[in-house]
């Protein structure tokens, strides 16, 4: 995350209702039990004349960038809630794996639950027994050992893409959690695209958020037009 972070900057979308930002990676979005710089620490200043702060309508891990949706007041999370909740909500993913799959495109249907019975964990593991998780992903290119695929998680559970990842047997890139990344590592998952049924009789609202510098990075050593396909769309 770059040391003068301006939320303002990041604001990809406004209305009355929704606002959609850029997270940095390298930032979580709600407060940890170890303390420490949060996303809420920065949403006032995305409050635009309103009493209240808006708040995050779902989750992104501290290490994944992109796109974020924000309700700029209770109505409105309560609208988005449901909808992120009832998987009503296209979310797309850009990931950078290890190896990766033989197959151009497929599935992953491997149900997940927590490592550990202790509340603070978040980190997961593949269970018989767990919550289902869905994801569909597609191969978008391969060089140097790598793959970069675009992931679309149809439930949202917790550390859903990095688990499904490694569990296939290629991890995402820089997972020191789930991977054979060391701690440090730049995760490569980047929410590179929210589809939101909002309003009935409108268009869906669809944003798009360019990947942070080290996975535009990896992807233009992987791929001369990626830098191109990068942009956002």
């Amino acid at each position: 995350m770059p040391n003068a972070f301006d939320i303002g900057a990041r604001l990809l979308y406004r209305d009355a209702l929704l606002l959609v930002i850029d997270k940095p990676a390298g930032l979580p979005v709600h407060p940890g039990p170890r303390g420490g710089e949060t996303l809420t620490d920065h949403l006032d200043a995305l409050r635009f004349g309103l009493p209240r702060r808006p708040e995050a309508a779902h989750r992104l891990d501290r290490d994944t960038s992109g796109c974020l949706a924000l309700g700029r007041h209770a109505k409105a999370l309560a609208r988005l809630g449901k909808l992120f909740a009832g998987s009503a909500v296209d979310k797309t993913y850009w990931a950078v794996v290890e190896g990766g799959p033989s197959e151009d495109a497929g599935r992953i249907d491997l149900p997940l639950a927590r490592r550990s019975d202790d509340p603070r964990s978040w980190w997961m593991k593949a269970d018989p027994s767990g919550d289902p998780a869905l994801t569909h992903w597609r191969v978008l290119g391969r060089a140097d050992g790598l793959s970069w695929l675009e992931l679309k998680p149809v439930t949202g559970r917790t550390h859903q893409l990095r688990v499904h990842c490694a569990a296939s047997g290629w991890p995402i890139r820089g997972d020191a959690i789930y991977g054979g990344a060391g701690r440090g590592s730049a995760l490569h998952l980047h929410a590179r695209r929210l589809s939101i049924p909002l309003y009935p009789k409108r268009e869906a609202v669809s944003v798009t958020a360019a990947p942070p510098a080290h996975v535009a990075e990896t992807l233009a050593a992987m791929d001369p037009q990626a830098a191109i396909n990068s942009a956002p769309s």
